[in-house]
C-alpha cells in the first residue's frame, strides 16, 4: 500500500503454504522477509516479489516473528518453539 493513499502497489498470493504471521522490509526496502506457520521464512524482492531466497523448516515450531538488522545483512527470527535465531540476509 501506497502510505499516502493506501493505493495497492503490488500483491503475492500463496507466498506461503501456511499463514504469514509476520513481514518487514529490509532497511534500504530492497527487500521483504516473512515468516509464516510453515516453519519457512522467505526473503523476496520488494518491487517485483521475486522470490529471492528461503529456509524451509527455520524453527521446529511456528515463526512468530521477523525482522532484518538495522545494517540489513541479518535477520532475526522468533518461534513458538522457544528459539530466537539470526541469519545471514
Amino acid at each position: 500500500w501506497d502510505a499516502g493513499t493506501l493505493e495497492l502497489k503490488s500483491e503475492k498470493t500463496n507466498a506461503h503454504s501456511g499463514v504469514i504471521t509476520s513481514v518487514a522490509f529490509s532497511p534500504d526496502g530492497s527487500k521483504i522477509v516473512s515468516g509464516s506457520t510453515d516453519k519457512t521464512i522467505k526473503v523476496w524482492d520488494a518491487g517485483t516479489l521475486e522470490l529471492k531466497s528461503e529456509k524451509t523448516n527455520a524453527h521446529s515450531g511456528v515463526i512468530t516473528s521477523v525482522a532484518f538488522s538495522p545494517d540489513g545483512s541479518k535477520i532475526v527470527s522468533g518461534s513458538t518453539d522457544k528459539t530466537i535465531k539470526v541469519w545471514d540476509a
